[in-house]
C-alpha cells in the first residue's frame, strides 16, 4: 500500500500537525511506502501524484479544509481519506463527504456532530488520535529536566502543580478549574495552578479575563500563566512535571493533552462528556466532573469561509450546543480527593499509563489505520 499523509507539515507544535505526523511516522515504521506533504501545498501534492501514485492520500483537518483534502485529489483520480476533527456546524460540502467511501474521525462524539450535521454515518469510522509514549513517560520527580521545569515556574517541592494545556486556557475548563480552587483552597495542600497558553491576540485577551477571575476568587497569587511557544520536545517535561492535569474542557473533539497527560503518568480531571468518554476512564485513569450546563444556539453566521456571502445566517430548527460547562462541585471534590492522596495519584497514573499504550500508542493506531483502509476499500 502507497500512502500519501496530507497535515501541517513540516510539523509545527499544533494539534492537527502531530495527530498527522505520528500516523505518517507509524506507517513508515510498519513498513508501509507513505510520504507526507503540506495540505495546502497544491504544487507538491501533484508532484507525489504524478510520480508516487498513491493508492490513498489521508488529509487530517476539518471538513472546511475538503477542497484541499478531498477535491484536490480527486482531480487528480487519486483516493482521498479525511481524518477530520469537530469545527463547529458543518455548513456545506455535505454532498462530496457523503459520496466518499470511508470517512475518518477522531471520537464517537466526532461522529456524532457529523452525522447530526447531514453526513451519512455508514462511512464514517472512528480512528483515534495517536501518542508517542516512548516521549510522554512518567518520569521521576527528581529528574533534572523535571525539577528544572518546576523550578523555572516557581514551584517547591512540596507543592502540588495543576496543569492545564491549550490554545487558551479557558476553552480547557480552566475557569471551572479555579471556581473548583476557590472552594477547596482553605483544606487543600499547598498548591500551584499553571495554565500553559500560546501567543495570540485572542490568548491575550483570554488571559486578562481568567486573572480577572482569580483575582476575584482571591487565588490569583496562585496561579501562573505561561504563554508562550515551545517545541513538542519540551511538552512531556512540561506535564511531567504536574501532579494533576486538569483538562474538563468546554469543547473537546478528542483530548490530545489529556492523552499525553495519561502517558506520562497523570491523574486527569475531564468532563464526562465529548470526546474524553472515549480516552479517560472515570475512577480508574481520571475523575471526570457531570456536566453542569450546555451551551446552545439557534443559528450561525457564517461567510466566505464556508461558501456563503458575508455574514451570512442558518437558523436551526432545533438549538445545537456549541459549549458544555464541567460542574464546579464536581471538580472541587475530585481535585480535593486527588490533592489530598499521593497514593491515589500514583495508583491512576499508573492505570492511565497502561490504558495510553494499549489503546493510544500511534503505532497502534497506524495498524488501526491500515486494517480500516483494507477492510473499506480493498486496498492492500
Amino acid at each position: 500500500m502507497k500512502v500519501l499523509v496530507l497535515y501541517d507539515y513540516p510539523p509545527s507544535p499544533g494539534g492537527l500537525a502531530t495527530q498527522g505526523d505520528l500516523l505518517y511516522r507509524g506507517l513508515r515504521e510498519l513498513g508501509i511506502d507513505a510520504h507526507a506533504a503540506h495540505f495546502e501545498s497544491s504544487q507538491e501534492k501533484e508532484w507525489y501524484y504524478r510520480w508516487f501514485k498513491p493508492d490513498v492520500v489521508v488529509g487530517v483537518g476539518y471538513w472546511g479544509h475538503t477542497p484541499d483534502l478531498i477535491l484536490h485529489p480527486q482531480s487528480f483520480g487519486i483516493q482521498p481519506v479525511p481524518w477530520l476533527v469537530a469545527d463547529g456546524y458543518i455548513a456545506n460540502y455535505q454532498k462530496v463527504l457523503n459520496e466518499l467511501p470511508l470517512i475518518l474521525v477522531t471520537s464517537n462524539w466526532v461522529k456524532e456532530m457529523y452525522v447530526r450535521d447531514g453526513i451519512k454515518e455508514d462511512n464514517i469510522v472512528v480512528l483515534p488520535v495517536g501518542c508517542d509514549t516512548a516521549s510522554f513517560r512518567p518520569f521521576e520527580k527528581t529528574h533534572p529536566k523535571i525539577m528544572a521545569v518546576r523550578e523555572a515556574l516557581g514551584i517547591t517541592p512540596e507543592q502540588i502543580m495543576l496543569l492545564t494545556v491549550g490554545g487558551d486556557a479557558a476553552s480547557k475548563g480552566a475557569q471551572e478549574v479555579m471556581q473548583a480552587l476557590a472552594i477547596i483552597d482553605a483544606k487543600a495542600p499547598n498548591w500551584k495552578y499553571i495554565c500553559k497558553v500560546w501567543p495570540q491576540r485572542r490568548t491575550i485577551l483570554q488571559n486578562s479575563k481568567d486573572l480577572e477571575l482569580a483575582r476575584q476568587l482571591g487565588i490569583k497569587e496562585k496561579i501562573f500563566y505561561a504563554t508562550n511557544t515551545v517545541s513538542r520536545n519540551f511538552m512531556p517535561y512540561l506535564i511531567g512535571a504536574c501532579d494533576i492535569y486538569a483538562g474538563p474542557s468546554r469543547l473537546e473533539g478528542f483530548g490530545m493533552p489529556q492523552v499525553e497527560a495519561g502517558a506520562c503518568g497523570k491523574p486527569v480531571i475531564g468532563i464526562n462528556a465529548m470526546g474524553m468518554k472515549d480516552t479517560l476512564i472515570h475512577d480508574k485513569t481520571a475523575l471526570l466532573a457531570g456536566i453542569a450546563k450546555k451551551i446552545d444556539v439557534d443559528h450561525v453566521i457564517l461567510g466566505k469561509e464556508s461558501g456563503y456571502e458575508k455574514n451570512h445566517q442558518i437558523t436551526f430548527d432545533i438549538p445545537r450546543t456549541v459549549d458544555y460547562r464541567a460542574n464546579v462541585q464536581d471538580i472541587a471534590q475530585n481535585l480535593q480527593r486527588l490533592m489530598q492522596d499521593a497514593d491515589l495519584r500514583e495508583k491512576m497514573g499508573k492505570e492511565a499509563r497502561q490504558h495510553i499504550e494499549r489503546k493510544f500508542n500511534y503505532k497502534i493506531v497506524a495498524k488501526r489505520f491500515l486494517d480500516t483502509i483494507q477492510d473499506k476499500l480493498g486496498i492492500k
